[in-house]
């Protein structure tokens, strides 16, 4: 029988963080993930990228990840937003003594260096492939019998396994969720005019068109999103056809374009989980909210709640507590519940405004993007919430350790 502080379903980008966070303070865990780790670290398994706001990147500075993945990633140093190709773009550029409002890194590298270190960790054990079979929560603590034989205890169970999380529905917490008919479209591009690392959101009435800037200079991250009907149309196109069809929509923006990575999609939906606790449970990530991809916060959302539950974590366990005691969950739910929610409605809110069809709409968008683009205060306060440092923030994302 294993016995841990800490029992984590789910191996995925937030899940392993946690562990590396709460292994920083000498917190024990074991991640369980049903996936095959040659599958999922294979360079073709997620042609997604993600931009990890400058929050997120002092958390995993904080944890040990910046030596590994500081050459690998690119700092966006302005986004510019635009309603269509008008002229005038909405222009966020940080000052020059400014932190960049965040980092882009490939899912596929990101997903390697949080597993190498993980491997390497002294208090993280790490059970892949391997599936809880048998999971049960009462007063005493948390068992968990895998298929391989083991079992494992501990006194709390986090639930990271994604929006479908099977131990969210095991303890009946309900969700409210809706599909946006939509797909998005990724991969990546080779153009001839380099990025300067700025990222670009060009909105359309089928949804948003991101080109977001990657290394080396010259190559970015395309996230397009097509209504569900034509996703498999685009999908299908040669990869001329494809060009052509991007390239009416960057406007010229990036020069000649060239694929630089095979195209892949996935469907694009709301959810958010009416509670992130349960007895001795707490939910982090997509197994507790999903937000469309509209603001990029999909993933930051998640790093914070791994932050905001290391810190209660490690608090309790200074204090001596037991880490499944009701209160301290109770400080994890009242810290978290409010910033996801506000960020869910608020990408939901900009998803249905800039899907809004017709030249009224686009003339109040553009207006709208005309006022904040005059406002300082305006900007700045998109700026914070781009870099993730706006609310209440756990140490971690300050850049310490608790």
């Amino acid at each position: 029988m294993e016995s841990h502080d800490v029992i984590i379903l789910g191996g995925g980008l937030v899940g392993m963080t946690l562990a590396l966070a709460l292994n920083a303070h000498g917190v024990s865990s074991a991640i369980v993930d049903p996936a095959d780790p040659d599958i999922q670290l294979a360079a073709n398994f997620d042609g997604r990228a993600s931009a990890v706001a400058s929050a997120s990147w002092r958390m995993l500075e904080a944890i040990g990840l910046a030596e590994t993945l500081a050459p690998l990633g690119c700092p966006i140093q302005g986004i510019e937003v635009r309603d269509g190709l008008q002229a005038d773009a909405l222009d966020f550029t940080p000052g020059p003594e400014d932190h960049p409002l965040g980092i882009m890194l490939g899912n596929t590298q990101l997903r390697r260096a949080l597993r190498s270190a993980v491997q390497k960790a002294e208090h993280t054990t790490f059970h892949m492939p391997a599936r809880a079979v048998e999971v049960e929560r009462d007063r005493t603590g948390v068992r968990a019998r895998l298929d391989r034989g083991q079992m494992l205890t501990a006194p709390l169970l986090v639930a990271a396994e994604g929006r479908n999380s099977p131990t969210r529905s095991a303890a009946g917490i309900a969700v409210a969720q809706w599909r946006y008919q939509h797909r998005a479209i990724v991969c990546a591009l080779d153009h001839s005019i380099p990025h300067d690392n700025v990222a670009h959101e060009i909105f359309y009435p089928a949804g948003p068109f991101a080109l977001l800037p990657m290394l080396p200079g010259t190559r970015s991250a395309l996230v397009w999103t097509v209504d569900e009907k034509d996703a498999e149309g685009v999908l299908a196109l040669s990869d001329r056809g494809f060009l052509h069809e991007v390239q009416k929509r960057t406007g010229g923006l990036l020069g000649e374009i060239a694929l630089a990575a095979p195209r892949s999609s996935y469907p694009l939906g709301f959810h958010h989980a009416a509670f992130m606790t349960r007895e001795r449970l707490a939910l982090i990530g997509d197994a507790a909210h999903g937000i469309h991809p509209i603001a990029g916060q999909g993933l930051n959302l998640g790093f914070r709640d791994a932050a905001a539950l290391a810190e209660v974590i490690v608090e309790g366990t200074r204090l001596g507590l037991d880490l499944g005691d009701a209160q301290l969950l109770a400080r994890y739910e009242r810290w978290r519940s409010v910033d996801t929610f506000a960020v869910a409605i608020a990408t939901d809110s900009l998803t249905r405004l800039f899907g809004l069809k017709g030249r009224s709409a686009s003339a109040v968008r553009r207006f709208g993007l005309g006022i904040v683009n005059k406002t300082p205060l305006l900007k700045s306060t998109f700026m914070a919430e781009a870099r993730g440092e706006s609310g209440a923030l756990p140490k971690l994302l300050q850049g310490q350790l608790v």
